[in-house]
């Protein structure tokens, strides 16, 4: 059966440049984090803004909604990271402790944790629960400038520009790191998490053996031209996806290796795909393009 996909709907964020977007845990809305300092919360299925946060002080990098969407964490070029209430759209703590603009930010399983990564190299984990100002954890292995962190039920995956990618597993207290030659801009778990997707700045996404580490597929293709640029798998783990300074959102049959698709908007554009999001249940996809986002989803062109 082929798979297409096809274009839903683009949204002008008016925010500035959208620097990225994430579903909600359940995918009924999403957060665009924009470089007008602003935080926006959408139902991306209508193309409806819901809500407008403020009180970065700087350029919004990046954002993630808690297990029950009823709280957002933000962070910014300003190397703060703010919890916001997502009802009142107030801010419910501010916290300080990164020395550097902090460029990604993600809630563990139970929302229970805050786990940001800034260009200090650093990567702190805050208890939401806790009144401390201090985080609860630092973890500071990484030479250079923290690109992503993601989180699963035991673990926590950051990737670092020193072309490191980390991951501290939580339940015995061990940090395993693979080196991947190159700065990596993202890295994430499979939908299984046998496997980890790793974006380098070589243009190169690599597929790992999550315990061995092996390299288990590259995918190769789309423009890296040193920018940030996020990949992922699709909800069924069979595709991989990935952004690109062609302004194309790259998929790869994860098996084969091979081009399955290059999606792009309504009009040719000279902005980059940097950011992406994966519906957490259906292959709906959103990514970031200046300061657009655009959403796709599968048609199975053999019918049922």
């Amino acid at each position: 059966m082929e798979i297409e996909y096809k274009l839903l709907r683009e949204i002008d964020c008016k925010q500035g440049a959208v620097r990225s977007v994430r579903f909600s845990v359940d995918g009924a809305y999403c957060v665009t984090c924009g470089s007008d300092r602003k935080l926006k919360l959408w139902n991306p299925h209508r193309g409806v803004a819901l809500k407008t946060y403020g009180g970065h002080g700087d350029e919004v990098m990046d954002a993630c909604a808690s297990c029950d969407s009823s709280q957002i964490t933000s962070c910014g070029l300003d190397k703060s990271v703010i919890l916001w209430d997502v009802t009142t759209g107030t801010p419910v703590r501010r916290l300080r402790g990164h020395a550097g603009p902090v460029n990604t930010v993600r809630f563990n399983e139970e929302s229970s944790m805050i786990i940001s990564g800034s260009r200090d190299n650093s990567v702190m984990c805050w208890d939401v629960r806790s009144k401390a100002q201090e985080p609860a954890q630092c973890l500071s292995e990484a030479k250079d400038s923290i690109s992503s962190v993601r989180v699963s039920d035991h673990e926590i995956l950051t990737s670092s520009f020193d072309g490191k990618i980390r991951r501290y597993d939580i339940r015995v207290g061990e940090m395993y790191a693979d080196y991947m030659g190159d700065a990596v801009t993202c890295s994430s778990f499979t939908r299984d998490g046998q496997c980890i997707v790793v974006s380098c700045a070589d243009a190169v996404v690599r597929l790992m053996d999550k315990d061995s580490g092996e390299l288990l597929g590259e995918f190769t293709g789309h423009a890296a031209n040193n920018l940030c640029l996020e990949s992922s798998v699709d909800a069924q783990d069979t595709r991989i996806l990935s952004g690109s300074a062609d302004g194309k959102l790259w998929i790869w049959d994860l098996v084969s290796q091979k081009v399955v698709a290059k999606l792009s908007g309504y009009k040719p554009t000279k902005h980059p795909i940097v950011s992406l999001s994966v519906h957490p249940q259906t292959n709906c996809f959103l990514a970031t393009i200046g300061p657009s986002v655009l959403m796709w989803s599968t048609v199975s062109s053999v019918q049922e």
